[in-house]
């Protein structure tokens, strides 16, 4: 696949804390790309050295089709996770002065901007002032002034975060439709679920270093191991002793056994003892926000091994 970034042996420090480590990951042209992360474990830092606001101590950050020195600011967009509108500027201002800052030009611009601002259900607010929209309608806002430009490179960090589910759809459908178009998409979000639905492949930082790099498939692969959830009245301890069985988490009469990652389903089903409560009974895979929540809890603890090469 064609390249658009490629970031390598990325670090970077605070006086005596290490704050990220040896971060190396590429985004191709097309794909949607997760970072991800708990809070404090390195994304934001690893997205600001990525466009410059701050200056790694170490690596290299290489912007393919760009044969200068800086960051092609034309061709990348970038939605900061701290939102931040000129409050009494009116939004065609806003997004039109956006446009002016990429070189793009103001008359193509303006006809994006009011195809975004009816596709995002804004039609008719172009000359309302920033300070008259509410919080969601302000994010959509900024979401337009960061692809405005058409952009080869789109960052996105937490995009999601503080809008209703219908505006987390729309921003969805639009982030998989610029992918579609070839715009390559390097986003950091804590919905593991909307991450689960859009990305091509993931980047899981804790504690500064890569734990996880792969596609989503590889990952659930490798990492989603099978899930059995039973309701019922049922004795912990029996649940533990069953085999292939490797924890279980009880709550009132639900019980979810975790199993292991070599478990054959079938063969698992038949040997299930007899007198086990069963009121209902699911069998699915780990989700990414499981996996994110072992991993962050220290109960998955993953070293380098975590490299699946995509």
């Amino acid at each position: 696949m064609e390249k658009v970034l490629t970031v390598e042996n990325l670090g970077k420090s605070f006086k005596d804390t290490r704050i990220i480590r040896d971060i190396s990951f590429g985004v191709n042209k097309g794909e949607i790309m997760a970072v991800l992360g708990p809070n404090g474990a390195g994304k934001t830092t690893t997205i600001r050295s990525i466009m410059g606001i701050m200056y790694p101590d170490e690596g290299d950050i290489q912007f393919h089709h760009y044969q200068s020195k800086g960051i092609p600011r034309h061709k990348i967009g970038y939605l900061p996770e701290e939102r931040g509108l000129y409050k009494n500027v009116k939004v065609m201002d806003i997004l039109l002065y956006f446009a002016e800052l990429k070189d793009y030009p103001l008359k193509k611009a303006k006809l994006r901007a009011l195809e975004y601002l009816k596709k995002f259900g804004l039609e008719g607010k172009n000359q309302v002032s920033i300070e008259e929209l509410s919080k969601g309608m302000g994010q959509k806002v900024q979401f337009i002034a960061s692809i405005i430009h058409e952009p080869e490179l789109l960052i996105l960090d937490e995009p999601f975060s503080g809008l209703d589910p219908v505006s987390q759809e729309v921003f969805k459908e639009e982030i998989k439709e610029l992918a579609q178009k070839g715009t390559a998409v390097l986003l950091s979000s804590h919905q593991m679920n909307l991450v689960e639905q859009l990305c091509d492949r993931l980047f899981l930082i804790h504690r500064g270093q890569k734990v996880i790099y792969g596609t989503m498939e590889e990952v659930k692969k490798e990492y989603a191991n099978f899930k059995c959830t039973i309701q019922g009245n049922n004795d912990i301890q029996k649940l533990e002793r069953i085999s292939k069985v490797q924890r279980v988490e009880q709550k009132e009469n639900k019980s979810i056994l975790y199993l292991m990652q070599d478990v054959h389903i079938p063969s698992w089903l038949k040997q299930l003892p007899d007198d086990i409560d069963i009121q209902e009974f699911t069998v699915d895979r780990v989700s990414l926000h499981e996996i994110f929540v072992d991993i962050a809890t220290g109960k998955d603890e993953i070293g380098e091994e975590g490299e699946l090469h995509a």
